[in-house]
């Protein structure tokens, strides 16, 4: 299997050059290789814990039993143009070409599945899809494929922090009287300082505009944000370093493994995976808080809605693949991701290890376009 990386330069060209480069006619004769294999490609937008997970444990496991499908993979590291590749799916759509991916795992899968840009995904073509609890699938609806799930959560050194915060008041009380402790990475750079700041804008919305931000946009809500970005400017003093930002989520927690800040927002399957490696020493703990707790959601894969039906057909095998039991027992492995399917039909290790994790009832965080949006503000409204 190959990488692509995606070069900033090609994606900041003009729309129709790029578009060139990542669409082909709907009926082009590459939905076959001249061998008789059905070459795929799945595009990643994200970190490159997930390009591995994909490249060094899902991607071998199904070729093995899939000797007539060759997968491959591009990425967007950090997903850095996401804006851009939406924008050319859509464009794409629009004029019933295919685009040069098959299969999408990025955090913008539930946007542009319910704009209809992505096929429509049913038991029928994913049949493991009827394992998966039907709360978590009505977080992305009937156009994404939940296959995994994380959430945010408070990690601390109980040595230094012998009564741990419980609630997001909490927190904010223990960050000021402990100046230098506490760190959380820009939210452009990595969803765990994202979830921090989307967290404490939570903080002063009522449930009705929270639920909107989730699932719609508005942008005249945003006023709403106010008084969480001067909150979160106020703690700049008391932050890391009296106001450092680590740019992305590894340097958090390398801070924290370090013993150089005592508490940190972690993702969920970071914080497994950097207990296991021994980045985050095993006497670290981390904890979910709550009123209002850290977001946390099922990641979702999707394929493009004019993907040709020979390539349609690998896809869905290969998203079938990814939620059988080896494929979650692969990606509990990997990158400690929630298994979307019930604990008992996993082995007991795995279970044991996820037995406190629901994925349906985690708290979702901002549509996309309300996030791109909180993470122009955070740059301009807080650091100093």
């Amino acid at each position: 299997m190959k990488t692509r990386v995606l070069a900033g330069l090609a994606i900041a060209a003009a729309a129709t050059v790029a578009l060139s480069g990542c669409v082909q006619s709907a009926n082009a004769s590459n939905t076959t290789d001249g061998d008789g294999t059905t070459s795929l490609t799945v595009f990643i937008s994200g970190d490159t814990n997930v390009q591995d997970l994909w490249e060094k444990s899902l991607i071998p496991a199904f070729e093995e039993q899939h000797p007539k499908i060759s997968v491959h993979t591009s990425i967007d590291l950090h997903g850095e143009h996401d804006a851009q590749t939406q924008a050319n799916l859509a464009t794409a759509v629009k004029a019933g070409k295919s685009v040069a991916y098959d299969l999408v795992d990025a955090g913008w899968v539930t946007t542009v599945g319910k704009a209809g840009l992505l096929a429509k995904v049913d038991e029928q073509g994913v049949p493991a899809l009827k394992d998966v609890p039907e709360a978590t699938r009505q977080q992305g609806g009937d156009h994404a494929i939940p296959y995994r799930a994380s959430s945010v959560l408070l990690a601390y050194d109980p040595e230094k922090v012998t009564d741990p915060p419980k609630t997001l008041g909490d927190v904010l009380v223990w960050i000021k009287e402990h100046p230098g402790q506490f760190a959380y990475n820009s939210p452009s750079s990595g969803g765990s300082g994202g979830s921090f700041v989307a967290t404490v804008l939570a903080k002063y919305l009522t449930a009705s505009e929270q639920e909107t931000m989730q699932t719609s946009y508005d942008k005249s809500l945003e006023s709403k944000w106010d008084e969480g970005f001067q909150e979160l400017k106020d703690l700049g003093p008391s932050m890391y370093q009296k106001g450092v930002y680590p740019n992305g989520n590894d340097q958090v927690v390398q801070l924290l493994g370090s013993g150089q800040i005592a508490m940190a927002p972690v993702w969920s399957d970071q914080f497994i995976t950097s207990q296991k490696t021994g980045i985050i020493p095993k006497s670290i703990k981390a904890v979910q808080i709550s009123d209002p707790s850290f977001t946390g959601s099922a990641s979702f894969l999707g394929i493009p809605k004019t993907e040709p039906a020979a390539k349609k057909a690998a896809a869905e095998e290969l998203a079938d693949f990814v939620l059988s039991s080896k494929g979650q027992q692969l990606v509990a492995s990997a990158v400690s991701g929630y298994p979307v399917v019930p604990l008992d039909t996993l082995p007991k290790s795995v279970a044991e290890q996820f037995a406190d994790a629901n994925p349906s009832q985690l708290r979702l965080g901002f549509q996309s376009e309300f996030a791109a949006d909180m993470n122009a503000a955070w740059d301009a409204k807080v650091p100093q």
